[in-house]
């Protein structure tokens, strides 16, 4: 692909190129409604790929709870069958478990312990959503938190704040990902404490906590980095000397864009990325393949994203450049050491652009990898692991300096 800017009538040709054989031979009409047919499911395929989901949907069935054993028969898939701790929302979300160790199979079951029940009654549920947030809260943790609102471009974001007891310490800014909120982030909260560090748990725009932007769509980064560079700035009124931001999946992204767009980005003294969108490429390469998508649909729809005019058609303010946010490409921009950790079996943001920008700039990233962790679950999976990981990183690589307290 390109990197310069291609006007609409290329993207309209290609638009017309991809669905020209279908066409041919059934007359101008015929190829008229077939372009209109085609343009419009490139479209949805775009319009979704920015579009926050209105409802989280339950897609795993329940077949069974034992309230007096406390255990829980899921469906068997590659995220209910892994060992570790989980949460699982029931009844439209009113509904809360928390998931422990697998006790048996079978070919399509699997039964696990329910550590507890937080909300609603499981016995009648039928289906549920499987996810990684284990704590709903940070004050589960037995912390102390204060509750904050941000000032950000589109309004007050509201942040969870925990104190380290130290009023110096540095600070760890916790940004989540896709179709999900701050409380995903609480998991890394210990780890941070255990460094020494103060912690922000952000909210940023569309993420059903903070106020919503103009348009209400995704911007992939490219936008969400401004609600994490009013943290920055929040902290920096109060004299914070040196930060690390962690981001999940999207949250990444939004990372890394703060990291090379945010005028107050010389306080960031390291990044933690947790099966993070390091090249949203390779992201929408891998699910175009899991649902059978023709690359020319992908390829169109990544130009309806970013060109001017058309990216109205799916409901963007501003255009969404995916070249932009390709932080391999990018990879001589960035300026502090980089803690990745991904699993190589993730099932959705692919590892590979991982393991790339590992490989393109081994002077500042370490790689941890696992195998069987899937998306966003390397705590959830091996929390040791998880916590040793990024403690062994915090104290040898980015362990505060005389320069940086200086700040």
């Amino acid at each position: 692909m390109s990197r310069s800017a291609r006007p609409a009538e290329d993207v309209a040709q290609d638009a017309v190129r991809s669905v020209g054989l279908i066409a041919l031979g059934a007359g101008i009409a015929a190829a008229a409604v077939g372009t209109a047919v085609v343009g419009g499911f490139v479209a949805a395929v775009a319009r979704a790929v920015v579009t926050p989901d209105r409802k989280r949907a339950e897609r795993v069935p329940i077949h069974a709870v034992d309230p007096d054993r406390m255990t829980v028969t899921l469906e068997r898939t590659a995220d209910t069958e892994l060992q570790g701790r989980y949460s699982l929302w029931f009844g439209g979300g009113t509904g809360h478990m928390r998931i422990g160790d697998v006790l048996g199979t079978t070919e399509t079951t699997v039964t696990r312990r329910i550590i507890a029940v937080d909300a609603g009654d499981p016995t009648s549920a039928r289906r549920g959503r499987w996810g990684g947030w284990f704590y709903l809260t940070p004050g589960e943790l037995d912390v102390p938190v204060e509750d904050v609102d941000i000032p950000t471009p589109n309004g007050p974001s509201p942040a969870w704040i925990v104190r380290a007891d130290d009023p110096d310490a540095p600070w760890a800014v916790l940004v989540h990902g896709r179709g999900v909120t701050r409380a995903e982030t609480i998991r890394a909260v210990p780890v941070f404490r255990a460094a020494g560090y103060s912690v922000v748990l952000a909210s940023w725009r569309n993420d059903g906590v903070a106020p919503r932007s103009s348009d209400g769509r995704y911007g992939l980064g490219s936008t969400e980095w401004e609600d994490i560079d009013a943290v920055l700035r929040w902290l920096a009124a109060r004299r914070a000397r040196s930060v690390v931001l962690m981001g999940w999946s999207m949250g990444g992204a939004v990372v890394l864009q703060t990291l090379v767009r945010s005028r107050f980005a010389d306080m960031v003294d390291g990044i933690v990325l947790e099966s993070a969108v390091v090249d949203w490429h390779e992201v929408l390469k891998s699910q175009s393949r899991v649902l059978r998508l023709p690359r020319p649909v992908r390829k169109v729809a990544q130009r309806l994203l970013r060109t001017p005019v058309l990216h109205r058609v799916v409901g963007l303010e501003q255009p969404v450049d995916l070249r932009e946010l390709d932080m391999v490409a990018r990879a001589d921009e960035l300026t502090v050491p980089i803690l990745i950790l991904h699993s190589d079996d993730d099932g959705f943001v692919p590892s590979s652009a991982s393991h790339e920008l590992a490989r393109v700039r081994p002077d500042i990233v370490r790689l941890e990898v696992q195998t069987t962790a899937r998306h966003t679950k390397l705590w959830n999976h091996d929390a040791d692991w998880f916590d040793a990981r990024i403690l062994a990183w915090l104290t040898e690589v980015v362990q505060p300096t005389d320069a940086t307290s200086a700040r």
